[in-house]
């Protein structure tokens, strides 16, 4: 083995560490940014969940005192019809 096969074989090995690692350093850093974008996501998720949650018992809230109000115009429009 003369010296041009081992600086041969050096820059093949140089090479396929470059091949390799280049696209494993931008994958890298693309699974960091969508952590960080599910995170967010999540955050977001959660604050819309008890918002919603809130929404819904006034929603609730709502429809129960329209159904006391139709309740009592009910009962007074029968005691008008008695009359």
């Amino acid at each position: 083995m003369n010296e041009w096969t081992v600086v041969t074989v050096m820059i093949a090995v140089v090479g396929l560490f470059v091949t390799v690692a280049k696209p494993i350093i931008g994958l890298n850093s693309n699974i960091t940014r969508l952590s960080e974008n599910v995170e967010r996501l999540e955050a977001r998720l959660s604050e819309l969940s008890v918002r919603n949650d809130d929404s819904h018992r006034r929603l609730w809230e709502r429809g129960d005192d329209q159904a006391r109000r139709i309740e009592d115009h009910e009962a007074r429009i029968s005691v008008l019809e008695q009359t």
